[in-house]
């Protein structure tokens, strides 16, 4: 089956320059450092990784928000990262995305109806007696009631703004959202509500979405497949229930031992791994794996040799050359 979206060795750098007359290039911050992998149309992806790991560039690179430095990003059998111009603005209704923070990707000075007829303007000729009627299909879409839609961001709640911004999303028809960490900032009970409404819509309108976030606990409720990041790469990749009960990598079963477990019982019996140091910098990256120096299976070999992302048993992907002998084929 042809992939809806598929990433081919994209790498996004950024230079890092010195000098006030005369600049000069002095480094590189490899912020995602050769990603491949592809998606079916309707899917649900999670990226997961803790901060700095590169998965807030990669949906942005995405979504060509981001130029990438290498690879190729193909939507549709379209490649992305060729289009340039009035071609780029014109792709742009098939993708969009969900920002972290509802409050600040919202113009304050725009009433809900000017936002979402503002979008709607954007891509499609819609007549003026007609965008209210679109308008309010789009806020019961996403669980606003149309009454609202000449209120101000600020006399929303957050949970009540991140529907906005879906809303918003919504309105171009787009076949690919990327959801940039869309609940974070939220209460936990809105979250599931957020959740439960992306979800949704991705089933009913066939939606391909993205969802980026560093808690795999979240992720685990709405993603059919969860890659996990790690210093620009993926280092896991698989099905979220089987990333979630059985991490092959030595880092993703890191982050799965610090999700909260509501059972007490079941909560004294894990065990915790805890991470020694902190995450290297992107701008000088350890010789090999990259994540060595913090892994405690790590041997010479890691030092010298970088793992490749490959197939572990059927539909699970890891880039550890030990992952055979940590996690053994059951």
């Amino acid at each position: 089956m042809t992939p809806f979206l598929e990433l081919r060795d994209v790498k996004t750098h950024f230079p890092v320059e010195h000098g006030l007359v005369f600049r000069r290039r002095v480094g590189t911050v490899r912020a995602v450092d050769g990603v491949s992998l592809s998606l079916r149309q309707g899917e649900i992806l999670g990226l997961v990784g803790e901060s700095g790991c590169g998965k807030s560039t990669l949906g942005r690179t995405i979504l060509q928000l981001l130029p990438a430095s290498e690879g190729t990003v193909v939507l549709g059998g379209r490649s992305l990262t060729a289009l340039r111009g009035a071609e780029l603005r014109a792709a742009r209704a098939d993708f969009q995305m969900i920002f972290q923070d509802p409050y600040a990707s919202l113009n304050p000075r725009m009433t809900v109806f000017d936002t979402l007829a503002e979008a709607i303007r954007a891509h499609h000729a819609v007549p003026a007696d007609e965008l209210p009627a679109r308008v309010a299909a789009l806020m019961e879409k996403v669980g606003l009631a149309p009454r609202y839609q000449r209120k101000y961001p600020h006399e929303f709640s957050g949970g009540q703004r991140q529907r906005i911004a879906i809303a918003r999303a919504l309105a171009v028809e787009p076949k690919l959202i990327v959801a940039d960490e869309p609940v974070s900032a939220l209460d936990v009970s809105i979250q599931a509500q957020i959740i439960n409404l992306l979800a949704k819509l991705s089933r009913e309108m066939g939606l391909t979405l993205v969802f980026i976030s560093h808690d795999l606990s979240v992720v685990r409720h709405i993603a059919d497949r969860i890659a996990v990041m790690y210093l620009g790469k993926i280092v896991e990749l698989g099905p979220a229930a089987e990333v979630f009960d059985r991490p092959l990598h030595p880092y993703a079963q890191a982050l799965v031992s610090a999700v909260a477990v509501p059972d007490p019982v079941k909560a004294k019996l894990r065990q915790r791994i805890v991470l020694a140091g902190d995450p290297p910098s992107p701008l000088n990256p350890p010789a090999g794996c990259a994540f060595h120096p913090r892994c405690q299976h790590a041997t010479g070999a890691c030092q010298a040799t970088v793992p490749a992302l490959e197939e572990f048993t059927a539909g699970r992907e890891v880039a550890c050359l030990r992952a055979r002998e940590i996690q053994p084929v059951s």
